[in-house]
């Protein structure tokens, strides 16, 4: 059993725009980091929909249309992709709804649906107070509140258990109600209950759990639908059942069910006031069922006092929201003040994240120069920061302190299990044979690229001392399109002013890998075009240096062989990281040179790093965030990056649950000056001929541009072997900064899965030491594996 101590609540205090006024009766659902709200009522039932930004917290009226549905309370309320769709309720004080709504959220567009009745059978009655949930293209009601009385004002209410499957369209739309048949005993009539379902991983059959209510008497009875046999059983469970109680909030994350809040029976308290002022209670209590073995854990008792307001108080009738692993509850009631006919609602926004962050991706390189990287990693979402760690193979001693402090330092730790990398590029095969010397992509040297300018607003760390954050470039635009779960979101969501776009595809960025021997390193940059009406859609330098490696969506690093190189300009100061170089290079270290060491803890999901802080010498102080343990950077010496010297990074997401585990590792190293840079600002069209590739010359050429070259990345046997192992053919070199990609060369072109369909594309620029840094760059290609340009 979780100990409550262990629990992390947030209240969310500093908000920007409209907040609702407080309710309770209201609907909640998550599409992607939005929290959208609709109904309810307190005064009057409430008909806007609200939507609460988790990631900018900030909350927004959109602006809907279309059949605008009429306020409603105890509703049902699912969202499928971006649409949702709203079930009956309480309209008006004793008048329910039957009528179906679905909501365009990409457009904020209100449909009033009609779907087909059962065909035998009563389509569902009017109700409010019903389950209604949603699993694959199938919504399932059960249960609810009818009023009997065809006079609202005499309310005779009918509580039910009749069972429901509508079926959906692909999109938009719906297909139609059914009555399946179900075998077993039936829960009995109840509403204010809830439902949820779940699948296990391992098994094939959906579940839908229904747990407590209200039939006149609050119950606490588990019943579960197996939706494949259609059979309801009472499963056996183990662990204290929550109270009886309705008007909860039951919650799935991971194979948990979270039980929140809710009318639990009176047990005769003392009320220092009339006993009319409290004809039932609210509670606060926290359970989870284990929906794999079964079993209830009470995280907060009805018997806890929370004498400090760390937790939300108690309320029922409140909406409560899964995004990622954080359950965020707002509103509801406390309480019924029957002398006064009127409701006491809460208006408070709570959060509490259930379980630690997963491993964020690999670190990703943006820049490089003689002394810093500018890198970045996929956000992961509802985190409060991200702590940033490399070591060296360079020796460094530990850092000497006169301050006392606690031992064993949090933040500065010895990883031994560190993953060798060892994965090698091909040589391209290149269309003139001749001139080996343009393949830079097998290891060329990098050149001094100029230092990107901190800014404070861009990437505020969590500590002031924390090193200098990097701001957006003109060379190298960061902005962060919130990502969804899983590898192949392909929409985000964007807010301005008060409009939802989900049709804009989100900037693919692969996984980035460590640079070779002969401080070879790719800038990727991605392109994105989502039919043809968005030919030559461009992305504004999202770039990343990085060698590439197709492994997995998140891969590990990679390193270019030295003797893959074929007439580079390699330097003596190049530390190899071949195919002889150890599986793991840090063993062979003394135990105080392989110390992983703090860069910082981020806000953001980018880093200036020029600088790393020093373990003192079995010293240091710690200071809390959340539940993990951070040293006190004010007490530690810094060091600073030297040139030319490989550095590997691995970072950690940090939420109310303490710091997660810690990405795979990326190695990078920092450049040698006199090399050009990347070239930037890559743009893709389609014409007659193919496609028209064009880029802008490096920002800091490091002297005259000799020519640029451009390669595809190909098909061949070796790539359908191993497509970790990209082959790419040298189709330009010349002085333009632009060329033409003809149809028979994307005829042969490979097709990278490794998340979206993507053709790679490399283009670098050479003076007179040589080549630099390739910028490689995707263009998206849809889902399907039509050749390229259909």
């Amino acid at each position: 059993m979780a100990a409550p101590s262990l629990l992390n609540w947030r209240r969310v205090s500093s908000f920007t725009g409209p907040v609702p006024r407080a309710r309770h009766g209201h609907r909640a659902v998550a599409i992607r980091e939005l929290m959208i709200i609709f109904g309810g009522g307190n005064e009057g039932i409430a008909d806007e929909l609200h939507v609460y930004n988790t990631v900018t917290n900030q909350w927004f009226l959109p602006a809907v249309r279309g059949d605008i549905p009429p306020g409603c309370a105890a509703h049902g309320f699912v969202c499928d992709g971006t649409r949702i769709l709203v079930f009956g309720g309480m309209v008006e004080y004793g008048r329910y709804s039957n009528e179906l709504y679905e909501l365009q959220a990409s457009r904020w567009l209100w449909k009033k649906v009609k779907p087909h009745p059962p065909s035998s059978g009563l389509p569902p009655c009017p109700r409010l107070g019903h389950s209604f949930s949603l699993y694959g293209n199938k919504c399932y009601l059960f249960g609810g509140l009818a009023n009997e009385s065809e006079d609202s004002n005499n309310n005779v209410p009918r509580y039910l258990n009749d069972f429901y499957e509508l079926e959906l369209q692909h999109g938009s739309g719906v297909v139609g109600w059914s009555i399946p048949v179900t075998k077993g005993i039936v829960p009995s009539p109840r509403e204010s209950h809830t439902a949820v379902i779940y699948c296990k991983k391992d098994s094939g059959s959906p579940k839908m759990y229904v747990f407590g209510g209200m039939c006149g008497a609050r119950l606490d009875d588990l019943w579960q639908l197996d939706l494949e046999t259609m059979s309801w059983s009472k499963p056996e469970t183990k662990g204290t059942v929550p109270l009886p109680r309705s008007l909860h909030t039951a919650s799935v994350i991971g194979n948990k069910m979270y039980i929140f809040g809710g009318w639990v029976p009176h047990k005769g308290e003392n009320i220092e006031t009339s006993p009319h002022d409290c004809e039932w209670r609210c509670t606060s209590s926290f359970s989870y069922l284990n929906l794999d073995t079964a079993e209830w854990t009470t995280l907060v008792s009805d018997s806890q006092e929370d004498k400090k307001n760390s937790r939300p108080r108690p309320r029922a009738g409140h909406c409560a929201v899964a995004i990622g692993t954080r359950l965020y509850f707002w509103s509801g009631r406390d309480g019924y003040k029957k002398a006064l006919n009127s409701q006491v609602c809460c208006k408070d926004l709570w959060y509490l994240d259930t379980e630690k962050p997963p491993a964020p991706s690999q670190v990703q390189l943006i820049k490089a120069t003689t002394n810093s990287f500018h890198v970045k990693w996929d956000e992961v979402p509802t985190v409060e920061g991200y702590l940033l760690q490399l070591n060296t193979d360079l020796p460094y001693q530990a850092a000497s302190s006169d301050s006392s402090a606690a031992p064993n330092m949090q933040g500065v730790r010895m990883d031994p299990h560190r993953q060798g990398n060892n994965s090698t590029i091909p040589n391209s095969v290149s269309d003139n044979s001749a001139k080996t010397e343009h393949t830079a992509l097998k290891g060329t040297s990098v050149k001094n690229r100029p230092d990107l300018k901190a800014s404070s607003d861009s990437n505020a760390t969590l500590h002031s001392s924390l090193a200098a954050n990097a701001s957006n470039h003109n060379s190298c635009v960061v902005d962060v399109l919130r990502k969804n779960e899983g590898p192949h979101t392909s929409a985000y969501i964007g807010v301005l002013s008060s409009c939802l776009d989900l049709r804009t595809v989100v900037p693919e960025t692969s996984v980035s890998s460590s640079v070779s021997s002969a401080q070879t390193m790719v800038t990727q940059q991605t392109i994105k075009t989502e039919s043809s009406s968005t030919n030559g859609a461009v992305v504004k330098d999202e770039t990343s240096l990085t060698t590439f490696s197709t492994k997995s969506e998140v891969d590990e690093a990679c390193a270019l062989p030295a003797t893959k190189i074929s007439r580079v300009e390699a330097h003596a100061t190049a530390m190899p990281f071949s195919k002889e170089t150890p599986s793991n290079p840090v063993a062979t270290m003394k135990a105080g040179e392989r110390q992983w060491c703090d860069v910082g803890i981020f806000k953001n999901n980018t880093a200036l790093v020029s600088q790393f802080y020093l373990l003192p010498k079995g010293k240091q102080s710690i200071s809390k965030i959340g539940n993990a343990d951070v040293p006190d950077y004010s007490l530690l010496k810094k060091q600073d990056l030297v040139p030319g010297t490989g550095y590997r990074f691995r970072v950690a997401a940090i939420n109310g649950c303490g710091i997660g585990p810690f990405s795979k590792i990326s190695e990078f190293k920092t450049c040698i000056p006199g090399f050009p840079g990347a070239p930037s600002a890559v743009r893709i069209s389609k014409n007659v001929e193919g496609i028209h590739l064009s880029w802008e010359p490096p920002t800091s050429p490091s002297g005259n541009i000799l020519e640029y070259s451009a390669y595809l990345a190909i098909r061949t046997a070796q790539i359908q072997d191993n497509p970790s192992q990209l082959v790419f053919m040298r189709i330009y070199c010349g002085l333009k900064t632009s060329c033409i990609v003809t149809a028979g060369q994307l005829a042969n072109a490979h097709i990278d899965y490794t998340s979206r369909p993507a053709i790679v594309f490399r283009i670098s620029a050479k003076n007179e030491k040589g080549y630099g840094p390739a910028t490689q760059v995707r263009w998206l290609q849809g889902n399907n594996k039509k050749a390229p340009l259909n």
